[in-house]
């Protein structure tokens, strides 16, 4: 199956071999590259879109009104990026066929998901995660068969939400964070969610090349400790 054209300018950016860029000096994780020594550990993470294949005309890149992208939270009780927004996703097992398996894989073991319903479209270039060594590979993919999603193992997750990709777009939901450590980059606040850091920058990067993005303040910066309070969250420490 083809992907949507509502999805065809993304994918023509993201899945080139050079990615995505930042072009506005605000989102860091996009240069995070693997350190040459290879002292890392593969991972993937499954950026699922859903809604209708036809696009709509009247909206900017064809983008249908009730398209959205499946997130996750992980559990507060985790030692590790308790609370934290994430895409389904994890570690690659020695069985996994490449990254699209390892991101379907975890993917059903956090949600649920009939892995059949998706059509993996397009794998962006490892993106490095420093504390935990992991070169994430994005695996963009098309939900054509949706199927019911849950929290599978409370454990490890909290909620699972499909997220309208409108209330990511929605200028009033957009802003910067600035973690007490240095880091800054872009955050979104929906559904009751701070979604940063790794996630909030490859949305972010994936939104700025999509066509469907209006603008948004990039100049309001805010305390991460103080976003994170306000949603009922905590900074890791």
């Amino acid at each position: 199956m083809s992907s949507p054209d509502w999805l065809a300018r993304m994918l023509d950016v993201a899945g080139r071999a050079d990615g995505l860029n930042d072009t506005t000096g605000i989102n860091p994780v996009l240069q995070r590259q693997a350190p040459p020594s290879g002292n890392t550990r593969s991972a993937a993470v499954l950026v699922l879109f859903g809604g209708p294949a036809v696009s709509d005309p009247s909206s900017p890149g064809g983008l249908p009104a009730d398209a959205d992208v499946l997130l996750t939270q992980r559990a507060s009780t985790l030692r590790d990026h308790s609370g934290q927004i994430a895409f389904p996703g994890g570690a690659t097992d020695p069985g996994d066929d490449g990254p699209v398996g390892t991101a379907l894989r975890e993917a059903q073991e956090e949600t649920g998901l009939d892995p059949a319903g998706v059509v993996p479209l397009a794998t962006m270039p490892g993106i490095y995660i420093p504390p935990s060594r992991f070169d994430v590979v994005p695996v963009l993919s098309y939900w054509h068969k949706p199927s019911p999603v849950r929290v599978v193992d409370s454990g490890e997750t909290e909620r699972v939400v499909r997220v309208p990709l409108r209330e990511l777009l929605d200028p009033d939901n957009r802003f910067q964070v600035r973690h007490p450590a240095g880091y800054q980059g872009p955050a979104f606040s929906v559904q009751g969610m701070l979604v940063w850091g790794f996630t909030g920058g490859i949305l972010a990067g994936l939104l700025a090349v999509s066509g469907w993005e209006p603008e948004w303040d990039t100049g309001d910066i805010r305390d991460l400790e103080a976003s994170l309070t306000a949603v009922g969250a905590r900074l890791d420490r």
